[in-house]
C-alpha cells in the first residue's frame, strides 16, 4: 500500500508562541537531537492570528514557519480555529455553546463554538483561507490539521439557532409531521407533533433525562445525528477553504478513538488520512488500546493512519498523573505501528509554565534539558523510527475477522432507558475484541452497513450488542451466511430500528430469523451479582445482563469453516 508521506512522521504539537521567541531555536536543536522531524503548529492560535474582528496579524507565525524552513522540519500546519478569541464571544455571543440546561458558555475553553452559528462557520472558514493562502506550497508542508478534536470538552449544543437549524433538518428528513410523529412514536405521553415549531431539542428542562437518555428516544437518537453533521459541517467547511490554495497537500482532523458524540465512520469519507489521539489510562488494558488503534484504521478503509497525539510520560486530566514506566512509550508506540500507524506524534514538544497542561508530560520537561529520562527515551526511540520507519510504512494488515462498531448502537444502548445503566458499548466491543487479540488474530473493525462484496473478503464477522439494525443490514448478513460466512452476535442484539423503535415480534427482532432463536426476557443483574453459563465447550459467569433464550433452528454447534456457514448468538459470559 502506498504510504501517504515520504518518510516517517516523528514529532508532534509545538507551541513556541507560549514562549520567548529567543528561545525557539534552542528547542529545535534539542528536538533534532532527539531526531524528531516534524512539528504541528498553530493548532490554538486565533486569538494571536486574528487580534480583532476587522485585523488579521501573521507576524509572529511567519518567523515561526521561517525558523522550522530553516532547520528542514516538516509541518503539520493547523488552521487554529480550535477555541474561540474573546472579542468574536463579546461581539457574536451566539457563537459559543449552551448547554443542556440552556445555561449559554462565556468566553474561556476549547472546543467551545456552536457548530450551527453562521458568524463561526464564516469566521472559521475565513481564517483557514488566509492561512492556506499565506503557507500552501511552503517547504516541508506535509499535512494541514483543521481544528482540533471536534466534540472534545464541548458535549453538544441546545442554542435557539441549533433549535431552528435541527427543525429543518427533520423536515428535510421526514417532509412531513405526521411522518417524523410515526417515526418517534409521538403518541407516548401526548407527545404527537402537530407543528414544525413544537419540536424542542432533548434539553434537560424538556425531555432529556440525562445528555444520553430522552423521554422519546427517537428524538435523541435524532439529535446526536443532527449534531455529528453540522460538527463535520464545520469540519468540511475549513477543508474547503484550504483545498482552495491547496489541491494535494493531505487534510486531517484529529480523532479520539470510541468518542461517543461523533461518528467517525462518516467522518472518515471526508478525510484524506484518519489521524487520532491516544490516551489511555493508567488502567486501560492494552487490548483496548490496540482495539482503538484497528477501529482508527478501520474507518479509514484499512489504511495507514496517523497517530498525532500522544503523551511522552503523565497526562494531567486524569485524578491521578502517574508517569510513564521505563520504555512505556516505546511500547505504546510500536503498538501503535504494528496496528497501522504511519506516524508517531506527541502532545507536546516542549512542556508549558502555565495553564492546565502544565503538568502535562513533555519530550522537553520544565528541566529544560536533554538529561531527563523521557528525553533520552524519546531519543532512543526516534532512532529505531530513523532505522525502521519508512520500510515498514504502508503496511498492509490483513485480517480474516471482522467486528462491527456501530455508532447508531453506541447512542442507542447508551440511551436506553432500562434494562440496565450497566452497558458502555466500547466495553462490550472490547469483550468480544479481547478475545481474539489474546490469541494474535488479526482483526478489522468494520461499520454495521459494510456491503455484501467486502463482507465476503473474512471468515468471521462479529457484531456485539448491535441494538441498532439498520435498514438492509439484516438481508446483507443472512447472504452473507447463505454464501459460507460465520456471523456472531450476542445480547442486546436486533432490538431497534434505524428510528430507535423496538422491532415488534419478539426479539432479536430483524436477526431473528438469522439466529434461530427467540428472547424472551431480558433481566438485568446488578453491579456485583453475576449467573453461571453452563455450556458443552466452557463455563462461565455473566454479568450485567442474562436472558431466557428459546431455540428456533439454532445448533449447539462450535464455528465450523467458511465452507460450512453458520450465525450464532453468544450470551453475556465474559469471553476468554
Amino acid at each position: 500500500m502506498k504510504p501517504m508521506f515520504d518518510h516517517f512522521l516523528f514529532g508532534g504539537d509545538w507551541n513556541p508562541e507560549q514562549w520567548p521567541e529567543d528561545t525557539w531555536e534552542h528547542d529545535l536543536d534539542m528536538l533534532e537531537d532527539a531526531h524528531i522531524n516534524e512539528v504541528t503548529i498553530n493548532v490554538f492560535s486565533w486569538a494571536l492570528l486574528q487580534p480583532a474582528e476587522d485585523r488579521y496579524d501573521f507576524s509572529m507565525l511567519d518567523k515561526i514557519v521561517a525558523l522550522l524552513v530553516k532547520h528542514d522540519f516538516n509541518i503539520v500546519m493547523a488552521t487554529g480555529t480550535a477555541a474561540l478569541p474573546g472579542w468574536m464571544v463579546r461581539l457574536h455571543p451566539e457563537t459559543i455553546r449552551t448547554e443542556q440546561n440552556g445555561t449559554r458558555h462565556v468566553f474561556g475553553g476549547r472546543h467551545n463554538f456552536c457548530p450551527t452559528s453562521p458568524y463561526f462557520r464564516k469566521a472559521s472558514r475565513a481564517l483557514a483561507a488566509h492561512v492556506a493562502e499565506r503557507y500552501a506550497g511552503t517547504s516541508g508542508l506535509v499535512a494541514w490539521h483543521v481544528c482540533n478534536e471536534y466534540g472534545g470538552g464541548g458535549g453538544l449544543c441546545y442554542c435557539d439557532h441549533c433549535a431552528e437549524a435541527f427543525r429543518t433538518w427533520l423536515k428535510n428528513k421526514y417532509g412531513t409531521v405526521e411522518a417524523l410523529n410515526k417515526a418517534w412514536c409521538a403518541n407516548f405521553w401526548s407527545h404527537t407533533i402537530y407543528d414544525w415549531g413544537d419540536v424542542v431539542p432533548p434539553v434537560s428542562y424538556g425531555d432529556g433525562i440525562s445528555d444520553a437518555k430522552c423521554v422519546v428516544s427517537g428524538l435523541q437518537k435524532d439529535y446526536r445525528r443532527f449534531q455529528n453533521q453540522a460538527q463535520l459541517a464545520c469540519y468540511t467547511n475549513e477543508r474547503d477553504a484550504i483545498r482552495a490554495y491547496d489541491a494535494a497537500t493531505p487534510i486531517t482532523t484529529n480523532l479520539m478513538g470510541t468518542f461517543k458524540d461523533l461518528d467517525y465512520f462518516e467522518w472518515a469519507k471526508e478525510m484524506d488520512v484518519v489521524s487520532w489521539d491516544n490516551y489511555p489510562g493508567m488502567d486501560t488494558p492494552p487490548s483496548f488500546t490496540a482495539m482503538c488503534h484497528d477501529l482508527m484504521r478501520g474507518i479509514g478503509g484499512n489504511k495507514p493512519f496517523m497517530l498525532m497525539e500522544q503523551t511522552p510520560n503523565q497526562q494531567n486530566w486524569f485524578p491521578f498523573c502517574k508517569v510513564k514506566r521505563p520504555v512505556e512509550v516505546r511500547k505504546l508506540s510500536w503498538q501503535a505501528v504494528s496496528h497501522g500507524a504511519d506516524t508517531v506524534q506527541f502532545f507536546q514538544m516542549k512542556q508549558s509554565i502555565g495553564g492546565c497542561e502544565r503538568f502535562h508530560g513533555a519530550v522537553i520537561a520544565h528541566d529544560g534539558t536533554e538529561q531527563s529520562r523521557v528525553f533520552k527515551e524519546t531519543a532512543a526511540l526516534g532512532g529505531e523510527l530513523d532505522r525502521i520507519g519508512k520500510r515498514i510504512m504502508g503496511s498492509e494488515i490483513r485480517a480474516k475477522v471482522a467486528i462491527m462498531f456501530d455508532w447508531q448502537s453506541y447512542w442507542s444502548l447508551e440511551g436506553c432507558v432500562g434494562p440496565t445503566a450497566g452497558f458502555s458499548y466500547p466495553n462490550e466491543v472490547h469483550r468480544f475484541y479481547r478475545a481474539f487479540w489474546r490469541r494474535n488474530v488479526p482483526v478489522d473493525i468494520i461499520e454495521s452497513t459494510t456491503p455484501l462484496d467486502k463482507l465476503k473478503q473474512y471468515d468471521l464477522v462479529v457484531a456485539p450488542a448491535l441494538i441498532t439494525v439498520l435498514p438492509g443490514v439484516a438481508e446483507t448478513l443472512e447472504s452473507y451466511v447463505s454464501d459460507g460466512g460465520n456471523f456472531v452476535t450476542g445480547y442486546m442484539a436486533g432490538i431497534h430500528d434505524e428510528h430507535d423503535l423496538v422491532v415488534p415480534g419478539g426479539y432479536p427482532g430483524k436477526l431473528r430469523d438469522l439466529m434461530g432463536v427467540w428472547v424472551e426476557e431480558i433481566d438485568a443483574l446488578a453491579p456485583d451479582e453475576t449467573i453461571e453459563v453452563h455450556g458443552d465447550a466452557v463455563d462461565a459467569k455473566g454479568e450485567i445482563v442474562a436472558s431466557i433464550i428459546h431455540r428456533e433452528g439454532a445448533r449447539r454447534d462450535r464455528i465450523r469453516p467458511r465452507k460450512s456457514p453458520d450465525a450464532i448468538l453468544v450470551t453475556g459470559f465474559e469471553l476468554y
